[in-house]
């Protein structure tokens, strides 16, 4: 038989389906085995009207046979077969799906009962990907002619009469010469087609055989010379299954307990520490899937790059579509590790890519509740345990706060944990409940650590009164707040930066009058610490402490912190506008109040001294700690 053109716009449709809808050379073998799956799917379904089938389950089997010296690797299976008209039709016409067809000419109820993914017509093609001819010996259940299909690529194809045994299809793929750009007989290698298998593949329903080569230890019939038998080794051949066929997340909590799952997440994940919680999902109706997600016990170190990001990886009917599904949850729960398994996803042409559709939505929505609800329970059943997740784990939470200007905000405010101490924390709607009638904000404060922020000067006032506060010292906390905005009705106090709302319009009126009488001393320490100050004022918030450094402006000294790290020079020079605020009850005013009034120079040191103290208390670096010293030196 002459050789045929498909019947598509040739080499260039062929061109895009090897070049362009797949990303990966390897996943050719997936796309053929799992073509292998579903032939067997076909024949099997046919079994339970047709007896004359013959084949239990048990018989139904895909061989990966590797030829090292021919250079092919020969995928088998023993499922219904190709006929001379479907080889002809779905072969040679690309994109043209005979599992889809073998759906269509069902009934719809009998189709729904039916896992086959195989619909689009284009993942046989993947195999000129790697192989420069592909040859398909088939024969179709109920007939006894077999056909070969025959193909170098683009330039045609070959349709002839041919003998085969049984019925089934042989995909024979001849690999392309090495070049420097890509080894194509790496993939004659069994550990990697083991690998390949394992890694796309592992959950195929029907087992996969290929031959396996070990080292057997045996018995040479001689004796060492303390009469012991003596051994030698040999290498010997064997066929065996090389993937698991059930996945763990598919079968029932009666069939594997929650300690397997860990002892399998452990194994798979490389981690040693046991998850902090398991969450196992088996979804029916409009949308079915099965999941089996982990919450890590600890952060990886290199979580936030490249390979070592977290995700979930998707499975359809078993077979791996994607490693790492960025789609199914928000970045928030990117930390959350596990599988997802459905039949009801639409997949794209190459089953490399998910169509953004409303199965993925849902599945993603409710994985999502999940996820929360774990975490919920396991702060109200095991606080310890839930603050140590969110000591690896929350900074996610918190950037999930301010992503999208605070869109979900509401659904991640009650995962949130804040220090009130050094060694309590609480959620914000626990704050609230907390709180006494009389108190109108919820008061915090933000330093490098629990013990710096407790002892800024402005939380004196605060505490005096019998209010809590709460002490942040990450990078993102105070972007937090600003995102949530309020809770239950209180919105937020920065007790460094804003009015804590305890004076009464006569103490306000009397700070103001106070401002204006010690006007000239305060522009005189201003202009005695240079240029490092926005303006210097008397507070109305300190008890004890002679001095503060505030701000004002939208840029507090916590966000200059976060600014210092950034990714841009420009960002890197962000400053907060500083504010020193003295108390006017303190010794060390009155002091100062003499110096200015009888010894200048005096009252200038001291005015830069009180500024390092405020400066050190703020847990801002000190530009000069040598001139520091020398300055109190000359107090002695």
């Amino acid at each position: 038989m002459g050789k045929k053109q498909f019947k598509a716009e040739s080499k260039r449709l062929l061109d895009l389906m090897i070049n362009s809808i797949y990303t990966n050379k390897e996943i050719f073998l997936r796309e053929i085995i799992s073509n292998a799956s579903d032939a067997i799917d076909k024949l099997c379904y046919l079994s339970l009207t047709d007896e004359k089938v013959g084949l239990n389950r048990e018989d139904y089997r895909i061989d990966i046979i590797v030829d090292k010296e021919a250079r092919t690797i020969t995928v088998r299976d023993n499922g219904i077969g190709m006929s001379a008209e479907e080889a002809e039709n779905n072969l040679g016409v690309i994109a043209k799906s005979g599992s889809r067809q073998f759906k269509g000419e069902m009934d719809s109820e009998k189709a729904e009962d039916l896992s086959i993914i195989g619909q689009f017509g284009v993942g046989f093609y993947s195999a000129f990907m790697v192989a420069d001819e592909v040859t398909v010996l088939t024969r179709k259940y109920g007939e006894e002619q077999g056909v070969m299909w025959q193909s170098k690529g683009a330039d045609g194809y070959t349709v002839t009469p041919a003998e085969k045994e049984t019925v089934g299809t042989d995909v024979i793929m001849h690999l392309k010469a090495d070049s420097e750009e890509e080894v194509y007989g790496s993939y004659l290698e069994v550990w990697k087609l083991k690998a390949l298998v394992k890694k796309y593949s592992d959950y195929v329903r029907w087992p996969i055989h290929m031959d396996v080569d070990h080292q057997e230890r045996y018995e040479t019939g001689e004796q060492n010379d303390d009469g012991s038998p003596k051994y030698a080794y040999r290498m010997v051949t064997e066929n065996e299954i090389i993937n698991s066929m059930v996945p763990i997340w598919q079968r029932s909590k009666s069939e594997v307990t929650d300690d397997d799952c860990i002892a399998w997440y452990k194994e798979k994940h490389r981690d040693r520490k046991d998850p902090c919680a398991l969450i196992r999902v088996s979804a029916e109706g409009l949308v079915s899937y099965k999941a089996m997600l982990f919450i890590p016990g600890e952060e990886n170190e290199n979580a936030f790059t490249g390979d070592n990001k977290g995700g979930i990886t998707l499975y359809s009917n078993g077979v791996m579509i994607m490693e790492k599904c960025d789609k199914l949850v928000h970045e928030y729960f990117e930390f959350v590790k596990g599988v997802v398994d459905s039949p009801d996803l639409s997949l794209n042409i190459s089953r490399e890519i998910l169509q953004h559709d409303r199965q993925l939505r849902v599945i993603g929505q409710n994985l999502e509740k999940r996820i929360k609800g774990e975490l919920e329970k396991l702060m109200r059943d095991d606080r310890p345990k839930y603050e140590e997740f969110f000591r690896n784990f929350g900074v996610h939470l918190k950037a999930g706060i301010c992503d999208e200007y605070g869109r979900y905000k509401d659904f991640l405010r009650d995962l949130l944990i804040f220090y009130t101490s050094e060694d309590r924390q609480i959620t914000l709607k626990e704050y609230v409940e907390n709180m006494p009638e009389s108190q109108k904000f919820i008061y915090y404060a933000s330093a490098p650590t629990v013990k710096q922020a407790v002892a800024l000067p402005q939380c004196e006032e605060v505490r005096r009164r019998g209010y809590e506060l709460i002490y942040l010292t990450g990078p993102l906390d105070e972007v937090v707040l600003d995102n949530l905005r309020e809770q239950d009705g209180k919105t937020f106090c920065n007790v460094v930066t804003q009015d804590l709302g305890f004076d009464t319009d006569e103490e306000k009126k009397a700070a103001e009058e106070r401002d204006i009488e010690n006007k000239e001393l305060l522009d005189f320490v201003k202009e005695s610490t240079g240029d490092s100050l926005t303006a210097v004022r008397l507070s109305r918030k300190l008890s004890t402490q002679p001095c503060c450094l505030t701000t004002e402006g939208g840029v507090t000294l916590e966000m200059e912190r976060y600014f210092r790290h950034g990714p841009s020079e420009e960002m890197r020079k962000i400053r907060a506008n500083r504010v020193l605020e003295l108390n006017a009850e303190h010794h060390a005013f009155a002091v100062l109040k003499d110096a200015f009034a009888n010894d200048k120079d005096k009252a200038a040191k001291l005015s830069r001294i009180l500024l390092t103290l405020a400066e050190m208390t703020a847990g801002v670096d000190v530009d000069d700690p040598a001139e520091f010293a020398g300055l109190v030196a000359e107090l002695f």
